[in-house]
């Protein structure tokens, strides 16, 4: 069998910040939405992968997902999701993946709630509700083709959610709704048509959540009044209508509809009070084949804003519901729960929170009533701005416009599983969106948001030793490092204190450093630069560190020439040692040759400088730029990388075009002897899209050619073969497979520095390299790449 080319290793993400967005399936697969995409998520962490599959296909935000649970209780073949493009997605097993089958379109805003079920065979009915005050009824058949049934209007109320299921014996569809009036409206199927049953009164906010059992028909409802309501419904016999005047038995009071000469009752079973906030979302146990006969668990799951999750059951004696488990975060600033999810056996409970974290809980086996948390994957909740490798390859730091600044680096597991790639921790979470950051050291960084400072983060003593512990290295190499020289034990918080303070050896250093913590783990240590090495007037937009980790360059937003500068910085003592001016709009990005003697820059104004180090001194002098007169792009220059041998560099631009740039250093002479002209090397590469990133990787492919890497404003990542001797673009390869591509612009690639995985404990003469991909769709990815096989 062929070497397989790419693999993908991670894919970091979390789920999107509304209700509805997650969905188990029977095979224990969870579905739920990030960004524009679906992504397939195995919980049991077995595989080197958690993600199996990421579904591309919504071209707006992914608010709803669901899988066509079947009523034999058979593997789900089909999913159905809803977005902010106003479109329903059905999505369909083939060949044991997931493809688009079917598209609904109709409603005229963001869909918020979808669900499904299977009749006649292999039928698929669809019940979606939208922000134009509408619940749509679909119809999709076996041809691949939807049909609108029928659009119940709510005028200018919203409905919440909406949930099916079959009427006993006549098969009648049966669709409940929750909606801002506080009322549950019940509709049943005629003729195609939605005709209403009757509105169930007794919730005083909005209702949030409803859902079916899938047998003994009973509808749970949960509102912003903090209450769980769980209504039965049933079909009335005719021995009933001898009860009616029989004053002596007490009885709740029962709403009737006639369905096809059956007449049903629908009573309030019980009310469910023990949550502080918000409830969001309710689920039922999924029903399951026992001694050959179908049983469904009466138990029910609930989410709310305060941050808890209740497993509810009724008591076996006596029948009263009552809270049977009640897990859950405690302490912290942050929103509660917007949903919850049971798995088919019921020994897993997960909720998703306002923030898009996946919350797990596991049934302790060993223990009974007890339950464990479970690790799940997570990533940003927003665009992901700029990402870097360590300078050893063993772990990533990645920014986004959430405010956060994540580690993901390989957990080595003690029981000899496969190592998996987890967020390890949150070195910074701050007040502004983050856009860029670049490693000054082993455990060191800088990085810059929305203002107009850098801050420099160091890691205490007990994160390295934390870290070693997880990734497997050796403890006593990672503190002997230079790197690890000094370091503060951990961290302290004064009383009414904003921020931690460094501790050395039981003492607590004052002054301007301090610690952010997550979690249990002391994370990062924070240097803020001193007022007097304010800078930059504008927000920050990119920075750059070179190989010795000496120096650091960054640039901020400018839309004239005095705001464009590249300011350098000396990493020892956070002074400003230089201002670079050439361009005249915001520098986009900027890069160190390997070698540390030459800086380049690109730019909004559609050009690029180059400046020389002036040895033995740290200044540099402009060497080369593009101006208005010869530059070849013609419009935004978004990204430049070095070749591994400092001889090249390459630009991309919004123009779809990739220029090789060179040489900067001539053949067999030192680095004194600097070529004349500095040219494109290469044929312009037409990428057919705004290249949005572009790296070259850290080991040649062959004896003379390069591997390059570029990133499309589609989510497209391209591989490319270079050689200068030949001066064209070799075998190109595009990772645009279901599972690898980005769903929006890519905003930056980075090549491990060394080869092999970093998952992986032989790296030496390895044929296989890593990448790693920043997307604005909200994911962080890391692809390995046989480099043989290309």
């Amino acid at each position: 069998m062929a070497a397989p080319i790419i693999e993908t290793c991670h894919v970091a993400c979390c789920a999107n910040r509304t209700p509805n967005v997650v969905s188990w399936s029977r095979e224990g697969t969870i579905a739920f939405g990030t960004c524009n995409s679906v992504a397939l998520y195995d919980p049991q962490v077995l595989k080197s992968v958690s993600v199996v599959a990421v579904l591309n296909g919504h071209t707006g935000r992914v608010n709803a997902v669901q899988w066509v649970h079947r009523e034999d209780c058979a593997p789900e073949s089909h999913l159905v999701s809803g977005g902010s493009d106003n479109r329903l997605i059905l999505w369909e097993a083939q060949n044991d993946k997931l493809r688009q089958s079917v598209e609904c379109k109709g409603h005229t805003g963001p869909v918020c709630a979808v669900d499904a079920l299977h009749v006649n065979g292999s039928n698929i009915l669809v019940a979606s509700s939208a922000a134009d005050s509408t619940v749509r009824l679909w119809l999709c058949n076996e041809n691949k083709q939807a049909e609108c049934l029928h659009t119940v209007p709510f005028g200018s109320g919203f409905m919440m959610d909406v949930s099916l299921t079959l009427l006993p014996g006549s098969k009648v569809p049966i669709l409940a709704c929750g909606g801002d009036d506080s009322r549950v409206h019940l509709y049943v199927q005629s003729n195609g048509q939605l005709q209403k049953a009757m509105s169930l009164q007794g919730h005083e906010d909005w209702v949030r959540g409803v859902a079916w059992t899938s047998i003994n028909l009973l509808l749970a409802s949960c509102s912003q009044d903090c209450l769980i309501r769980v209504w039965r419904l049933r079909a009335k016999c005719e021995t009933d209508t001898g009860e009616k005047d029989n004053h002596t038995t007490i009885k709740m009071k029962e709403d009737v509809f006639e369905v096809r000469d059956t007449v049903f009752a629908v009573s309030l079973e019980t009310v469910l009070a023990g949550h502080e906030n918000w409830v969001y979302g309710v689920h039922w146990q999924p029903a399951l084949y026992k001694c050959g006969e179908l049983q469904q668990p009466l138990s029910l799951l609930s989410a709310s804003m305060d941050k808890t999750m209740i497993l509810w059951a009724p008591e076996e004696v006596s029948g009263v519901w009552v809270e049977q488990v009640r897990v859950g975060e405690v302490g912290g600033n942050t929103l509660g729960f917007y949903g919850c999810q049971m798995s088919p056996d019921g020994s897993m409970i997960l909720a998703h929170a306002f923030h898009g974290a996946l919350h797990l809980w596991c049934k302790d086996q060993d223990k009974e009533g007890e339950w464990r948390p479970g690790v799940v994957i997570s990533g940003h909740f927003n665009a992901v701005q700029d990402l870097t490798w360590d300078p050893e390859g063993e772990f990533i730091l990645s920014v986004g416009s959430d405010q956060t600044t994540r580690l993901f680096t390989p957990w080595r597991k003690q029981d000899g599983k496969l190592p998996t790639w987890h967020e390890i921790s949150r070195p910074q979470i701050h007040g502004y969106d983050m856009q860029c950051l670049a490693m000054v050291g082993r455990f060191q960084f800088v990085s810059g948001a929305d203002e107009k400072v850098l801050r420099v983060f160091q890691a205490p003593r007990n994160f390295v030793e934390n870290f070693a512990n997880i990734s497997g290295s050796s403890r006593e190499k990672l503190l002997t490092s230079s790197d690890s020289a000094n370091l503060p034990e951990g961290a302290s918080t004064p009383a009414l204190g904003l921020s931690n303070k460094a501790v050395f050896q039981g003492k607590i250093l004052t002054g301007a450093i301090f610690c952010v913590v997550f979690h249990h783990l002391p994370v990062f240590l924070l240097n803020l630069l001193c007022p007097s090495t304010y800078g930059h007037g504008f927000e920050m937009f990119c920075l750059a560190s070179d190989s010795t980790r000496t120096v650091v360059a960054s640039a901020c937003k400018a839309s004239k020439a005095e705001h464009a500068a590249v300011l350098l910085w000396s990493t020892s003592s956070w002074c400003q040692l230089q201002t670079l001016q050439c361009h005249t709009l915001t520098v986009t990005q900027m890069a160190f040759s390997p070698d540390a003697q030459f800086l380049l820059a690109v730019s909004r104004d559609r050009t690029w400088s180059l400046w020389r180090r002036n040895l033995p001194t740290p200044q540099f002098s402009l060497h080369a730029h593009t101006g208005k007169d010869n530059a070849i792009h013609s419009r935004i220059i978004w990204s430049c990388d070095w070749s591994p041998d400092s001889k090249y560099f390459v630009t991309s631009s919004r123009d779809k075009k990739v220029i090789v740039w060179g040489p900067c250093r001539l053949e067999n002479t030192g680095n004194s002897v600097l070529p004349p002209e500095i040219k494109p090397c290469s044929s312009v590469l037409d990428v057919g899209d705004a290249a949005t990133a572009v790296a070259f990787c850290p080991l040649l492919c062959s004896a003379k050619s390069y591997l390059l890497a570029v990133g499309l404003e589609c989510g497209r990542i391209l591989l490319y073969q270079w050689s200068p001797d030949q001066d064209v673009f070799l075998f190109p390869f595009t990772m645009s497979l279901l599972r690898q591509s980005h769903a929006l612009a890519v905003k930056r690639l980075r090549w491990r520095p060394k080869a092999g995985q970093a998952e992986s404990e032989t790296e030496e003469e390895s044929s296989w390299v890593q990448l790693a991909s920043a997307s604005t769709d909200h994911t962080v990815k890391i692809f390995s790449i046989n480099k043989l096989a290309l």
